[in-house]
C-alpha cells in the first residue's frame, strides 16, 4: 500500500510527489502492464503496416490509376525511409531522451496515416507513406528502447521483451487479415486510418504511465543518413524508371548516376564521422557482415514474393482482400515453427546449417514459384511453395539476429541489431525494385505477343481500358501478369541463391560462437 501525507490540506501519494518533482516522470508510475500495452502497441502499428498495405495494393492500383510497376512505390517509399532513419531514431531518442522521441515518431507515423488515407492522387499517398516509414523509424527503435527504461533487469525486464517479440513476430498475420477484413468492409483507405485511434491513444497514454529517459551527449550524423536514404531511393527508383521507360531514359540513367555519388559520399561520410550512423567496423567481422548480406538478400526475395502472389490471387484468381489474408496464414505459420526450431537447436548446432538449409529452402520455395501460370490453382501451384520459402525464412530470422550482435560489445548492441532491420528494409526496398524491373520487361514482351488477338476480340470497352491503363483485361491480362511473376520470380532465386552461397562461403563458425550462443534467448526476428 502506496504512503499518504497531507501537503496543502489534500492527500497525496509518494508516486505524486515523485512525478511533481521529476522532470518527465510518468504521472501514473507503478502501472507496468499498462506500460508495456502502450509499448507493444506502437510496435504492433509499425510492424502491422508494413502487411496491412499489402493486400490492399489491387484495390489501391485501381482507386489512383497506379501502374503494376509504380505500385511496388506504395511498399518502397516506407520501407526506404523507415529502413535508411531507423539508426538515426535510435540514436535521436538516447540524446534527446526516449519518451520524447518516441512521442515524436508517432505523432508523425499517426498524422501520415491520416494524410494517406485522403489521398486522392498517387504522390499525395507516396509522400505519406514515405512520412510513415521516418514517424516509424523514430518510434520503434525507442519503442524496444524504452522497456529497458522502463522495467528492472531480470524476469520481469525479459517477460517485456518476449511480449515485445511475440507482437512483432504476430503482427504481419495480423495485418494481412486486418488489412483484408478492412478492404473488404469498408474502404482500402481504412488500412491508414486505422492507425489514427491506435496512435492517438499511444499519444494520450503514454506521459501518465512511461517516464522519461536519462539524456546522452552525443551528435547526429544527419548527412550520413540522408545520403544513405536518397542514394538507396535514387537507386530504385532507377530500377523502376527502366522497367517502365527503359534503360537509356535519361532519368533513369541520372538515378543511377545519383546514387553512385550519393552512396559514395555516404561512405567517405561514414569513414570519417566521429559518431557515424553506421559503424563501418561492423562490417569487419565476417560472420556479421555475411549476416547483413543474407538478410539483405533474403529480404528482398520476401517482399517481391508477398507483393507478386497479392497480384496474382486477387486479380487472377479473384480472391477477395479477406480471402487474400487467410491465404498467407500458412506462411506465418510456418516462419513461427521454423523459428521455434532453430531458437531451440541453435546452440547445439551453431548458426551456419540454419542459414544454408534456410537458404536454400527459399530458393526451392521461389524455384517452384517460376512454374506459375494462368491454370495455377492456390492448393496446386502456390501453398506448396510458399510454406517451403516461410520454413526456410523462419530457419533465418532467429539465427541472423544472433549471429548479427554474437561478440558484440554490449554498448553497440543496439547498433548491431539496428544495422540488421536496415538491412531487411532496404533489401527489401532494393531488391522489390529489381524484380518489378523484371516483371515490367517481361510483360511488355508479353503485352506485344498478345496484343493482336486481344485487339481481334476486344470489346470497345475493353480496349478503352487498355488505352488509358495499358493493361489488358480478361484473359489475356492474367497472361501477362503470370508471365510477368514467373519471370519476376526467377530473379528472386538468383537473390535466394546468393543467400546460400554467403551462407556457405563467409561464414564460419568456431566453437567459442558456439559457446557464446548456448543458453542466448531470442528475442525473436525482425519484423517481417
Amino acid at each position: 500500500m502506496r504512503s499518504l501525507f497531507h501537503l496543502g490540506g489534500s492527500v497525496v501519494t509518494r508516486t505524486q510527489v515523485a512525478a511533481a518533482r521529476i522532470p518527465g516522470a510518468a504521472r501514473r508510475e507503478g502501472r507496468p502492464g499498462i506500460a508495456l500495452t502502450v509499448i507493444a502497441a506502437c510496435q504492433l502499428m509499425v510492424v502491422l503496416d508494413a502487411t496491412i498495405v499489402n493486400i490492399a495494393l489491387p484495390h489501391i492500383q485501381t482507386a489512383l490509376d497506379f501502374s503494376t510497376t509504380g505500385l511496388s512505390w506504395v511498399l518502397s517509399a516506407y520501407t526506404l525511409t523507415f529502413g535508411g532513419l531507423l539508426l538515426l531514431g535510435g540514436r535521436a531518442g538516447d540524446i534527446l531522451g526516449r519518451r520524447r522521441v518516441f512521442l515524436a515518431g508517432i505523432a508523425l507515423f499517426t498524422l501520415a496515416s491520416l494524410i494517406g488515407g485522403f489521398a486522392q492522387e498517387p504522390w499525395q499517398l507516396l509522400a505519406a507513406r514515405a512520412l510513415q516509414g521516418v514517424g516509424g523509424a523514430i518510434a520503434s527503435p525507442t519503442a524496444l528502447a524504452l522497456i529497458t527504461t522502463t522495467f528492472p533487469e531480470g524476469p520481469e525486464r525479459n517477460r517485456a521483451f518476449g511480449v515485445f517479440a511475440a507482437v512483432s513476430a504476430g503482427g504481419g498475420a495480423i495485418g494481412l487479415l486486418a488489412g483484408g477484413v478492412l478492404t473488404d468492409w469498408l474502404d482500402w483507405r481504412w488500412v491508414l486510418f486505422v492507425n489514427v485511434p491506435i496512435g492517438a491513444l499511444i499519444l494520450f497514454l503514454t506521459p501518465l504511465y512511461i517516464s522519461e529517459s536519462e539524456r546522452h551527449p552525443g551528435r547526429f550524423d544527419i548527412a550520413g543518413a540522408l545520403t544513405s536514404t536518397l542514394g538507396m531511393a535514387s537507386l530504385v527508383y532507377g530500377f523502376i524508371r527502366a522497367s517502365e521507360e527503359g534503360w537509356r531514359d535519361g532519368f533513369t540513367v541520372g538515378s543511377f548516376v545519383a546514387a553512385v555519388v550519393l552512396l559514395t559520399l555516404f561512405a567517405v561520410i561514414e569513414s570519417r564521422a566521429k559518431e557515424p550512423i553506421t559503424p563501418l567496423r561492423m562490417f569487419a567481422d565476417r560472420n556479421r557482415a555475411g549476416t547483413y548480406l543474407i538478410m539483405l538478400s533474403l529480404a528482398a526475395a520476401m517482399f517481391g514474393m508477398f507483393f507478386f502472389i497479392v497480384q496474382f490471387v486477387q486479380n487472377v484468381l479473384g480472391y477477395s482482400p479477406t480471402a487474400s489474408g487467410f491465404a498467407f496464414l500458412p506462411v506465418t505459420a510456418a516462419i513461427g515453427i521454423a523459428a521455434g526450431l532453430s531458437q531451440r537447436l541453435l546452440p547445439r548446432f551453431g548458426p551456419k546449417p540454419f542459414m544454408v538449409t534456410g537458404s536454400g529452402l527459399v530458393a526451392i520455395g521461389l524455384g517452384w514459384l517460376t512454374f506459375i501460370d494462368t491454370d495455377s490453382s492456390y492448393v496446386s501451384g502456390i501453398l506448396g511453395p510458399m510454406v517451403i520459402f516461410a520454413f526456410g525464412m523462419g530457419l533465418n530470422f532467429v539465427t541472423l539476429t544472433l549471429t548479427a550482435v554474437s561478440g558484440v560489445a554490449s554498448h553497440e548492441a543496439g547498433a548491431a541489431s539496428g544495422l540488421l532491420n536496415a538491412s531487411q528494409q532496404v533489401g527489401g526496398s532494393l531488391g522489390l525494385s529489381i524484380l518489378v524491373t523484371v516483371f515490367g520487361t517481361a510483360a511488355r514482351e508479353e503485352t506485344t505477343e498478345q496484343l493482336p488477338a486481344f485487339a481481334a476480340q476486344a470489346t470497345p470497352e475493353q480496349m478503352a481500358v487498355f488505352k488509358e491503363t495499358g493493361m489488358m483485361p480478361g484473359p489475356a491480362g492474367h497472361q501477362v501478369l503470370a508471365v510477368g511473376i514467373s519471370d519476376a520470380f526467377t530473379a528472386a532465386v538468383g537473390m535466394a541463391l546468393l543467400a546460400l552461397l554467403v551462407a556457405l562461403i563467409v561464414i564460419r563458425v568456431r566453437k567459442s560462437d558456439l559457446a557464446a550462443l548456448n543458453g542466448s534467448a531470442a528475442a525473436g526476428g525482425p519484423a517481417h
